[in-house]
């Protein structure tokens, strides 16, 4: 598996790594994945993801059919996940001894994620000693492609008295984690349901002693592990 890896590596450009690795988020919410969601997530335009989706097809990385979508073959499933892989594993090197926050890693984790060195990768998850989740609660793929089993529930979810543990977090947007740090909401902490508001679905959180007010929006992206 590790060997096809490194052939994987070596073949893809950069663009084309992107592209397998929005396909594979996207295909989490909807497979196949429509052409008009990968032009709206790239900001281009739907033509110019066409011609893509036809160049990963010949390489037989995705199976495209005109009008109905696009699919990862299991070649081009397995570097998507080597290509998520190198990003998380950055972004918990970037916050763990670069000493970054863990809403300033994403941009940076994009521009490190398409180095090509197998061995360096390897070596990286070994000093880090490899870690199961990114800094935002994300599993990282082990090199053979497997995640670990995690297991969560959303915040919005959950009843009066519940109690968890902050896991992750489904959004990754820099206003959004600079919101969660600015409330104490980060990886970690401990938190228990005091009160869910019947008007609007926001929920009162008893933390560290304090009362917190977040709204129902804000609740569906915090994942709990109970």
């Amino acid at each position: 598996m590790s060997k096809l890896i490194i052939r994987l590596t070596k073949m893809q450009s950069y663009t084309e790594e992107n592209y397998l690795k929005i396909i594979y988020h996207l295909s989490v919410i909807s497979n196949p994945v429509q052409t008009n969601a990968i032009a709206e997530k790239i900001q281009t335009k739907a033509a110019s993801v066409t011609d893509m989706l036809k160049k990963l097809s010949d390489k037989e990385l995705v199976d495209y059919v005109k009008y109905q979508g696009v699919t990862l073959t299991e070649k081009g499933k397995l570097a998507a996940i080597n290509i998520v892989r190198k990003h998380r594993l950055w972004e918990v090197f970037l916050v763990e001894k670069l000493n970054f926050k863990w809403d300033e890693v994403h941009d940076v984790a994009e521009e490190l994620e398409h180095i090509k060195s197998t061995l360096l990768i390897e070596r990286l998850d070994e000093f880090l000693e490899f870690p199961k989740v990114d800094p935002h609660g994300d599993p990282i793929p082990d090199q053979h492609g497997n995640f670990a089993a995690i297991s969560f529930v959303k915040l919005n979810r959950l009843k009066v008295n519940d109690k968890g543990t902050i896991t992750g977090v489904s959004e990754h947007s820099s206003p959004f984690l600079k919101h969660l740090e600015k409330l104490g909401l980060t990886l970690g902490k401990k938190i228990e349901v005091s009160e869910i508001i019947d008007f609007d679905g926001s929920v009162e959180l008893s933390i560290d002693g304090n009362k917190i007010n977040i709204s129902r929006e804000v609740a569906k992206h915090i994942l709990i592990s109970k």
